[in-house]
């Protein structure tokens, strides 16, 4: 009896391997949150900045601001200098988006259904324009607009930027084209349809998750891109990026406007990945990204 019921207390007392805490069993949920708050904490201070005074955020350390204002982004909406920034990056930013997919939707889909002669080293080749530096083409590119009269236009930064926004457009859509049957081709081809019909109302809307990530990956790369847009324009087509510079004075830096500046930076951005959140969570799955 005594065995059996030494038995029974022992197979009924828990183990402390069979019940894990409560910290092993949040420890995902946790490290999840620490991430979050890492990651957020940049943009509530630089929120938490723009709501002071200049005057206040060299006086003293306040993780909650308690001056609240909303002069600096009084200011921002109320100069033009300062709101003609943000219309002249979107404007340049929104064309560069436009051409990149124009141009890279049908050579993706001729790096993917063609062979020809050349087409890895010419894939390749397209790849190491992405991975160049701006600097090096900064000098030709100025000597080219200069000579034609593109300096300081929307047009020309748009341009510009295709020359690495293209590359990276065109192997993300190869990558999605390719995981399409070609089979899908040739049953459009039979039922009559043109080359280009057959494109535009057959094969883009298979690949729409692909061209989400990459007019988000093209808007973004041209939205932050500020050497190139600095140097090819001056006062008429300026982005914000560069007219944010303009917070440095004798003074020292204007850190209120600074940051509220900063702040509606970031909304064009998270209004797009808003829109293409869909998307890009698919494509992020599927593609070559």
């Amino acid at each position: 009896m005594a065995t059996a019921s030494t038995i029974t207390s022992t197979a009924t007392v828990p183990k402390a391997s069979d019940s894990p805490g409560w910290f092993r069993r949040h420890l995902g949920s946790l490290a999840l949150a620490f991430y979050l708050f890492l990651l957020m904490l940049p943009i509530y201070w630089m929120l938490n900045m723009s709501l002071r005074p200049n005057a206040d955020i060299l006086s003293n350390f306040s993780l909650i601001p308690t001056n609240v204002t909303l002069a600096n982004y009084a200011k921002i909406f109320g100069d033009p200098s300062w709101y003609s920034g943000y219309i002249n990056s979107i404007i340049y930013v929104s064309l560069n988006t436009i051409i990149s997919l124009t141009v890279a939707l049908p050579a993706a889909y001729a790096f993917s259904r063609y062979r020809f002669l050349g087409d890895k080293h010419l894939f390749f080749w397209l790849l190491t324009n992405r991975m160049a530096p701006p600097a090096v083409f900064l000098l030709p590119f100025f000597q080219l607009y200069s000579t034609v009269g593109l300096i300081d236009t929307h047009i020309a930064v748009a341009l510009a930027h295709c020359l690495f926004n293209v590359p990276l457009a065109v192997w993300i859509l190869e990558g999605f084209m390719s995981s399409v049957p070609r089979e899908v081709d040739e049953m459009a081809y039979i039922d009559g349809y043109s080359l280009p019909r057959f494109f535009v109302t057959v094969f883009m809307p298979l690949i729409k998750t692909g061209i989400g990530v990459t007019a988000f990956f093209c808007f973004m790369f041209s939205w932050v891109e500020l050497l190139m847009a600095r140097t090819l324009t001056t006062t008429e087509a300026k982005p914000i990026a560069a007219v944010m510079t303009r917070t440095v004075s004798a003074t020292g830096l204007d850190w209120g406007l600074l940051a509220a500046a900063g702040i509606l930076t970031i909304v064009p951005g998270a209004l797009v990945i808003y829109f293409v959140r869909n998307y890009m969570a698919k494509g992020f799955a599927l593609g070559r990204v």
